[in-house]
Order: C-alpha cells, then structure tokens, then sequence
C-alpha cells in the first residue's frame, strides 16, 4: 500500500529508489541541479548501463557539471517547459513528492511525499508510469553540452557577431576544444594557466584578461552558464 513519508524518509527511499534501480530510471524534476550524492548514485547507474531519464524544467548546473553529465552515456536529458511535477521512479517503485532533486540529501526544508510500489498498487503505480511517459514524450530530448544553444539564444547573445570581434566567430569552450582536438576540461585548464579564466570555490571565472582576448561568460535559463571564445583565440 502507498505509504507517507515525512523529510528525512524521502531522502531515504529516494536513495533507496536510484540505487535499486535495475533496469530504468526516471527523474523528474523542475531544477536540475546535482549535489555530489545524486552524481555519485548516477555514475554508479550509468556504469551498469542503465537506462536513466531526467526531466527538468531549469537547468542550474554549472561547467564543470555540464562535463561530467555528457560523458554519462546511459544518462539521457529532456527539458520539459512550465514543468512543476516532482516524480521519481523506477521498475518496481515511485515517489510522489515535494522534494526537488537539488534538495536531495537536505534537511533544512520540511518535505512531504508518497511511496509506492507495482506490485502493492499496480493501478497507481501505472497511472504514475503512464503520466511520466506523456512528460518524457512532450519534452525536447537534450545531449547538454556548452555548445547546446538554441537559435533563437544563439541570436539574443550575437554569437558570431560580437561588438569586438564583428569578423570572427565566436565558439563555446566545448566547440573551441573539439576544433583543438581538445578534451573541454583539458581547454578550461589551458585557458586557466593563459588567465583567461580564474577557478574560484571549484568553478571558472573569466578574468579581465580573458575578457580583452574577446571571451565572453554567458548564461542561459534552458542550458546553464557557459563561456564564448573567439574562433582564433590565442592560448
């Protein structure tokens, strides 16, 4: 039978609910935003190959984040708009709660959700599949990368076209390492050691010496923050 969980039990069966998982994963989330317990369970997840899904509705991740999620093979994206739904399940369990994924873990606020299981109550377990399924199926699915920009961003932000650099183009870190031959990480710290980035509380910063190279620090409510590079810049 479905069951009450007050804050501290969500955290517990939501814990529960991820590592169990052994054949798919489903999250569903307004704020995409991962503490370092979330990203350790899904590595674990993605090592066995498991098919996850996450749904969000805003992405709050950082660069160094947005690396590590695309390297997670088995880890596929959706953003879903007006989304305000929090649902967490797998093939046997589901978790109905007020509990967002970057509250995971945290006690500060009092949460308040419901387990249940297929086997206990397959009719709620599978009205709670199928209204998941509609939310997967009326999202856009996104790789997420810095170099993720939609048309419409890519316009607003003049990439290709800035006001210093009106001939040059202007690339994300991950489209500028891949024209290098770069890993991004491998870029970021390249761009670290020439100052134009600085790396404050593990997080990269441009630096007024980036800035006069023609960098440029972006962000974008749908893909995160993210760095713009002239196409011929010099590191």
């Amino acid at each position: 039978m479905a069951k009450f969980l007050n804050t501290s039990a969500t955290n517990y069966y939501l814990e529960e609910l991820i590592k169990s998982a052994s054949e798919r994963l489903v999250l569903i989330s307004p704020f995409l935003k991962l503490n370092d317990r979330i990203k350790e369970l899904l590595e674990d997840k993605n090592r066995l190959k498991i098919d996850v899904r996450i749904v969000y509705g805003k992405s709050e991740l950082q660069p160094e984040e947005i690396n590590w999620l695309k390297e997670l093979t088995y880890i596929r994206t959706s953003f879903c708009k007006n989304l305000h739904a929090k649902c967490y399940l797998n093939e046997e369990s589901c978790i109905i709660t007020s509990l967002n994924l970057y509250e995971f873990s945290q006690i500060n606020n009092n949460e308040m959700s419901v387990t249940f299981s297929r086997v206990d109550d397959p009719e709620l377990y599978k009205d709670a599949y199928d209204e998941a399924q509609r939310i997967i199926r009326i999202s856009d699915e996104i790789r997420i990368s810095l170099e993720k920009i939609s048309q419409g961003e890519a316009s607003d932000l003049n990439v290709g076209t800035g006001a210093n650099d009106t001939n040059q183009e202007k690339l994300t870190s991950s489209k500028l390492a891949k024209k290098l031959g770069l890993k991004t990480n491998d870029l970021l710290s390249k761009l670290a050691d020439s100052g134009y980035l600085e790396v404050s509380d593990g997080k990269h910063k441009l630096t007024e010496a980036g800035k006069a190279q023609g960098g440029e620090f972006k962000y974008s409510k749908r893909f995160g923050a993210y760095f713009l590079w002239p196409e011929e810049l010099n590191i």
